[in-house]
């Protein structure tokens, strides 16, 4: 019995089952305007925090993965009594296809450009290098300071022509 006078009461409101006693339950357009508000400052603060953090978390990778090839050449180097010969940005140096497995150097890097192999190159004898990276000077030298003093001039981490090195030698 309840539920018919439950139907009936609602009838009587219209036929609209959302209004009770003569009062609508629907959002004002002020009201969606300060949630849309309310969205698009949170949108303001967050999105620069997660851009940051994606760029620290590539930063890193590159890093990683400079790492890695610096310390596969240096292995090679320690097997062989040499390093292999220079190489153009993104081509596998000779018998080091053993030695950079854990990393794709073909392949461009994190950062944009590609990997390259510099022997006798840049004022050192030994050195890995990024190849015209997409990342601005602002973005190596925060790479430097992960890696070294934060000057792209000096240390081991440096600028060089269309591109920036790790010098191992």
């Amino acid at each position: 019995m309840k539920c018919v006078q439950a139907q009936a009461l609602s009838t009587l409101n219209h036929g609209n089952p959302r209004k009770e006693h003569g009062t609508a339950k629907s959002f004002t357009l002020i009201e969606i305007m300060i949630v849309v508000g309310i969205i698009g400052l949170l949108a303001v603060i967050v999105v620069p925090l997660v851009l940051s953090a994606w760029e620290r978390t590539q930063n890193t990778r590159f890093v990683n993965d400079l790492r890695i090839a610096v310390n596969a050449f240096e292995q090679y180097n320690i097997e062989t009594g040499r390093y292999p010969p220079d190489r153009t940005p993104a081509v596998m140096p000779p018998n080091m296809s053993d030695y950079l497995t854990k990393m794709k150097w073909t392949e461009n890097t994190v950062i944009g450009g590609q990997w390259d192999w510099d022997y006798m190159q840049f004022s050192c004898t030994a050195g890995v290098s990024v190849y015209s990276p997409n990342a601005s000077d602002d973005r190596m030298t925060d790479i430097d300071k992960m890696m070294d003093d934060g000057d792209l001039s000096s240390g081991i981490f440096r600028k060089r022509t269309d591109g920036f090195i790790s010098i191992i030698e």
